[in-house]
This record gives structure tokens, C-alpha cells and sequence, in this order.
């Protein structure tokens, strides 16, 4: 390969481009890369993946049709290389911006007619190109070419500030609202207009001269000057009033392969609907507080959160407006050994350094402030440890709050479970769950800083995690308490056990009968049947594997079952290192584009019937053991790393994708997202 000068593409921070030629072959090309100084940040890098993404999603689509010569033409990519890169077919022709003046008569109509057909090229992928301009689309005198897509977004997600009037949108250039195919038209509109008029407009709304140019007059008509995407016509419409043929307009071409498997997936779910009685029950009334058989003085629990003899004295009967709602139970099933708990201020500890549990006495203590602070940083000793039993406490808010939820991550050794639950709780704590509402806090503050540290800071700074070891019991790996609009906090406590573990009938697991969800992590290095994938097997020492993931196959036949032979758990099944396969347009609608910034059931609902599919397609049956037998389940493509690791690291950071998207699926099912139906309670199941 053969390489030409340095040069810095306008508007393309951290990226130099250069031509090269290709191999005996002689192959001209376009190659654009990160500099070294670049390729650690992540907005670089994933402005270059995405980039990527779009070119791969047009080249595949378009490749070998007639009027793919107005799109860019990628050529390869290396997206793992030390110095990131995407390679094109160098462009022809001249930027529009040179042709002033030289343009023929019928030019600025076949210009404007050829790059409306771009757009709906993009469009029709949910691409929005969003840097159509003068300079950076060529004319050769008979075509024109659009520029490589480094601005891309896909239609729906929130618009990125970018770009400058006139060329790009007023909403475009101010960043508001969702992403628009609709976006590029004005673009059109604007350059259509200069190469008539001989000058650019102000890019407000319609010119002031617009009616002047008869040759405008379908665009003036159509409003595709108005500022308002919503107002403009869409891009096959705009062909339509253009006189230009769409060539998509025949249809899609092929049948999507996936379809029958979408198909399959109504069909299940239906099925497990009619097992378990049809339609969602709602929730159940709150569980009766326990009667307190304890002596009746004034105890620390109810100094700091109120009843009590005292109270009871001092109340006065009088008709209420409104019913007060009971205070919580005080018993709590303990997560680990399924038995319940009652508070009780004799069996307060903390915990030092060395990890010896300090009796904490804090009867003497007068001052609410500071008994409230002393509880929440408080354990609570499991009455339950029996001879040989190793000796477990509670965080005190676990049994002081609502009602806890437990979660645990499935999945064999070396799947991700370890770096997905970094990952996510990463996200929560830069604020990833208030767009929905839901406020977090820690269940324990000690606990908590420690996993952060160890965790989340070490894959946030680019090392690879080491492999959770087996253990002999149980414990969760970090919790929360999670609120929602003001109501009482639930704690959220989440395992993470060895893939070893959890694929042994062993006591470690026995905790497994009572927790309230699960996320089992899919591997598609050992599920999928693509050879693409078969070069980072072969690196990774992995095999595929048709009779499934032991782990799920273990802990699905250890858990409890309700009528119909259903696991009562809500569960999300994570096909996690989905950036593997990301260039899969079926992965890539999903994993290219944020989560939406509010809960909305049908995104879930879409998400798992295409993940279905492509489990469906390219994997054994044995993988689906989850959506199978569990009644609630959903399906996320998510990326823990958004990479493979070198050594001990990931060269370039760590780049989690949509890893809350399991962990809101199951906040919805379980009634902690605000505005979403809980899964109600099912018959058949003691918990």
C-alpha cells in the first residue's frame, strides 16, 4: 500500500485524510483516519464509527445498483487498528462550489433532482446525512457525489448541533428535537437556490426573492423552505413533484429473511400470554406491616422513621381526606439466604477495613441527623447463619425502605456479565436513569464507593476486569435505592456470580429460588453461526456451542415455575459484544442509535422481536431457552466494552451501548419506571 500527503478534511477534527493505492492491483483510494492523539477520545471515535456504520449500511443496500454512483463507496475499514481508518473510492468531478458561473443551463435541475434521490436513498436506511453543502458535494458534469457521511445521524435521534446557515437547518444548527431525513431536503433547497440565484440565502425560511426563480416554483410550493421539518415534504414526495424517477418506489427489493422469524416471535409471545391466564394482572395491594412483638420503648428504628407507643398517644382520631398509606414492612426476605428479616437495633453493626463486623450501639444517641446518618452507612447481622453457615448482614436501608427488588446476571464464564454490570451502573451513575424519571442513590455508601473504584473507574479507564471468582456464598455486588417521583425508595441489589457457579447445582446457588429478575448475557461468539466471527474465535479460544449457555440452561430449570410451566421472573435477555456484529443491519438499527429519552413500550416490543429474529436465524434454538421459559421477557442488543482487549486493556476505552436498555426492560416489568405497566403477580409461585 502506497500513501500520499497528509491533509486535515475541513470540519473533521482528529481525522487526517490521504490517498493510497491498494495492492498489485493498483487500486486508487480515499483513506481517512484517527491521528494518534485522536483515537482515545471517545466522541472521535465514535463519530468514525458511525461514519462506518452509515457507509457500510448504504454499500450494502445500494452496492450494485445503477444509481449508487450519487452515494460515497466504501472500500474497507479498520476500526481495531492502532490508527482507526475507512477507506473510499476517491470522488470525481469538482466541488459544487467550484463550478460557478460554468454550470449549463439544465445543470441546477439535475442537480437538485440527483441529490433529492440521495436523500431518499438515506432515508429509506433511516440515515440522515446532514452535511450537504457547495463544498462538500461534486458535480462531474453529468452526476453528482455526495461526501462521505461523518455527520450522520439516524432519523429519530436527537439532533447534534452541526453545521452552519444556510445550509443546514435552523433546527439542525441548534441541536433541537429528533433527527429528520427531512433535514438534508432543506439542504437541497438551500444549495438549489444559490446555484440559481448566484448567491446563498440566509438560511431563516423561504428567500426573499424566491418567487423570482420560476424554476423554484415546486419548491417554494411544497414548503420545503419552511424552517419546520414536520413542514417540508418528504424525500419520495419531493421526487414526485420533482419529475424524478424513485427507484424504490417498485418496492424494497428482497424479502427481509428475518421476517418469518418476527413472525415466530408474536407467535410465542401469544403462546406464554394464554399459559399464564392472558392480559397482565395488576399489582397487589402493599403487604400488611408486621405486628411488633418487641418490648414497647422508644426504639432507634422508630426515633428515626417515626411510630411507636408515643405516636399512638398523641394521635387524634378525625376523618382523613385521604387514606395514609401504611408504613413499610419491617420484615425483609434476605436475598441470600431466603429467610425473613426483622429489624432489630441489637444486631446493628458496621464493618471496618479488615472486614471485622463492630457491634453498633446507638441507644444513647438523641439527635436524628445523626442517627439517620449512622443507619444508612449500618448493617443489620442475618438472624439465620447456622453452624457452618457463613455469617451474612444487610445493608440497614435494605430493610428500612420498600420493597426490595434482586437481580442476577447469567451467563457462563468469560460472557461479560462482570463488565455489562460495571457498565451499567457506570451509566447510572453519570445520570443515565433521571431522563425517566428515576433518582438513585447508594444502598450502602462504603459498599458503594468501593465497587465504583474497583469497577466501574478501572473499565472507564480502559482495563479489562478480571473474571469473578467462584465462591462458597452468595453476596450481591453492589446496590441502589431507586425512587421515582417522590415515592418511598426500593432497594435494587444486584449478583453477579461466576459463569462456574452458575452453571453447578451447587449450594452457592441456592439463592437463585428467590430473587425477582434476571438478566442472562449472551455470548455470540459462542452462539452464532457467522463466520465472521470465526477469526476472533479462533483469537479468543472460544468455540460455538449449539446446546446453549449452561449457566442458562442450570439456573432456568433451578427456579420456580407458575401455572402454564413458566418462570414468573420478568427477565431481558442481553445479547451483549454486539459490536461484533454490528454491521448487521438488523444489530446496527438497534445499536447505532441512543436510547430514547423517555419510556416509551413499543421501542422494547420492536427491539426484542428483531433480536428474536437474529437469534432465530444464525443461532440454535438452545439460546432462546430464556424468551421460552420465561413469561416476561424482552431482547436488547447491548456492548459492555464496544471492543476486544489487548492484554489487560481496551486500546481504544471502553465504549458501553444501550447497557440500560435490559435494566429499564426490567424497572418497567417490575413497577419501578414511572408510566409503564408492571407484570402482576402469577399464580403458582411462592416467593
Amino acid at each position: 500500500m502506497r500513501f500520499g500527503e497528509d491533509r486535515t478534511p475541513p470540519g473533521r477534527p482528529g481525522v487526517l485524510a490521504r490517498r493510497a493505492v491498494l495492492g498489485a492491483g493498483s487500486i486508487p483510494v480515499l483513506q481517512y483516519r484517527l491521528t494518534s492523539s485522536a483515537h482515545r477520545d471517545p466522541l472521535a471515535y465514535e463519530l468514525l464509527e458511525r461514519e462506518v456504520s452509515a457507509a457500510v449500511a448504504l454499500e450494502r443496500r445500494y452496492g450494485s445498483a445503477q444509481f449508487v454512483a450519487v452515494l460515497p463507496r466504501i472500500v474497507g475499514f479498520d476500526l481495531t487498528a492502532p490508527e482507526p481508518f475507512v477507506l473510499y473510492r476517491p470522488p470525481g468531478g469538482r466541488p459544487l462550489s467550484a463550478w460557478a458561473g460554468r454550470l449549463g443551463a439544465d445543470d441546477p435541475e439535475a442537480i437538485t433532482g440527483q441529490l433529492t434521490l440521495a436523500v431518499r436513498l438515506l432515508a429509506e436506511l433511516d440515515l440522515v446525512h446532514r452535511a450537504i453543502t457547495p463544498d462538500t458535494v461534486r458535480w462531474d458534469g453529468a452526476r453528482v457525489r455526495l461526501c462521505e457521511p461523518y455527520a450522520a445521524l439516524r432519523a429519530g435521534e436527537e439532533r447534534r448541533p452541526f453545521g452552519a446557515a444556510p445550509w443546514a437547518s435552523p433546527e439542525q444548527r441548534a441541536g433541537h428535537g429528533p433527527a429528520d431525513p427531512r433535514d438534508d431536503l432543506w439542504s437541497v433547497a438551500e444549495v438549489a437556490y444559490s446555484l440559481l440565484s448566484g448567491h446563498p440565502d440566509r438560511g431563516e425560511g423561504p428567500p426573499a426573492d424566491l418567487a423570482d426563480y420560476r424554476r423554484l416554483a415546486a419548491l417554494e410550493h411544497s414548503g420545503l423552505f419552511s424552517p419546520h421539518a414536520e413542514e417540508r415534504p418528504h424525500p419520495a414526495e419531493l421526487l414526485r413533484l420533482l419529475n424524478v424517477p424513485d427507484p424504490l418506489a417498485a418496492g424494497s427489493g428482497a424479502a427481509d429473511p428475518l421476517d418469518r422469524w418476527r413472525v415466530e416471535y408474536d407467535t410465542q409471545v401469544a403462546r406464554k400470554r394464554a399459559l399464564t391466564g392472558g392480559a397482565r394482572s395488576p399489582a397487589g395491594p402493599p403487604e400488611a406491616p408486621a405486628r411488633d412483638q418487641r418490648p414497647t420503648r422508644t426504639s432507634v428504628f422508630r426515633r428515626v422513621f417515626g411510630g411507636g407507643e408515643e405516636t399512638a398517644r398523641a394521635a387524634v382520631p378525625a376523618p382523613a381526606a385521604e387514606p395514609v398509606p401504611a408504613p413499610p414492612s419491617r420484615s425483609r426476605m434476605c436475598p441470600h439466604c431466603l429467610l425473613p428479616v426483622e429489624y432489630d437495633e441489637r444486631l446493628l453493626v458496621t464493618i471496618d477495613a479488615k472486614g471485622n463486623r463492630i457491634p453498633l450501639d446507638l441507644g444513647a444517641e438523641r439527635r436524628p441527623g445523626h442517627l439517620a446518618d449512622a443507619l444508612r452507612k449500618a448493617y443489620h447481622l442475618c438472624p439465620h447463619t447456622r453452624d457452618g453457615d457463613e455469617g451474612h448482614e444487610l445493608p440497614v436501608p435494605y430493610l428500612t425502605n420498600g420493597e426490595p427488588l434482586s437481580i442476577a446476571l447469567v451467563g457462563s464464564s468469560s460472557v461479560g456479565k462482570t463488565h455489562l454490570l460495571a457498565a451499567m451502573l457506570g451509566e447510572v451513575e453519570l445520570g443515565g436513569l433521571e431522563p425517566y424519571g428515576l433518582k438513585c442513590r447508594p444502598l450502602n455508601p462504603e459498599a458503594h464507593r468501593t465497587y465504583l473504584r474497583e469497577r466501574v473507574q478501572s473499565l472507564q479507564q480502559g482495563r479489562q476486569l478480571a473474571r469473578t471468582g467462584q465462591q462458597t456464598f452468595a453476596r450481591f455486588a453492589d446496590g441502589l435505592l431507586v425512587s421515582a417521583g417522590g415515592a418511598t425508595p426500593r432497594p435494587v441489589v444486584f449478583f453477579d456470580l461466576a459463569g462456574e457457579d452458575l452453571a453447578q447445582d451447587s449450594e452457592v446457588g441456592r439463592f437463585l429460588m428467590g430473587v425477582d429478575a434476571f438478566v442472562f448475557v449472551l455470548d455470540p461468539l459462542r452462539a452464532l453461526r457467522l463466520p465472521s466471527l470465526d477469526p476472533v474465535r479462533e483469537q479468543s479460544g472460544l468455540r460455538r456451542r449449539d446446546l446453549g449457555d449452561e449457566a442458562f440452561a442450570t439456573v432456568l430449570n433451578r427456579i420456580p415455575r407458575q401455572r402454564g410451566g413458566l418462570v414468573a421472573a420478568p427477565a431481558a435477555l442481553a445479547v451483549n459484544k454486539s459490536d461484533l456484529v454490528r454491521f448487521e443491519p438488523v444489530v446496527d438499527r438497534w445499536l447505532g442509535r441512543a436510547l430514547p429519552a423517555r419510556h416509551d413500550p413499543a421501542v422494547p416490543r420492536a427491539e426484542s422481536r428483531d433480536a428474536y429474529a437474529f437469534l432465530a436465524q444464525h443461532a440454535s434454538a438452545a439460546w432462546l431457552k430464556p424468551f421460552d421459559d420465561c413469561a416476561d421477557c424482552t431482547l436488547h442488543f447491548v456492548a459492555a466494552t464496544g471492543g476486544q482487549a489487548r492484554g489487560d486493556r481496551f486500546p481504544h476505552g471502553a465504549r458501553p451501548r444501550r447497557v440500560l436498555a435490559p435494566l429499564l426492560s426490567l424497572f418497567a416489568m417490575c413497577g419501578l419506571l414511572p408510566g409503564a405497566e408492571p407484570v402482576g403477580p402469577r399464580e403458582g409461585i411462592v416467593r
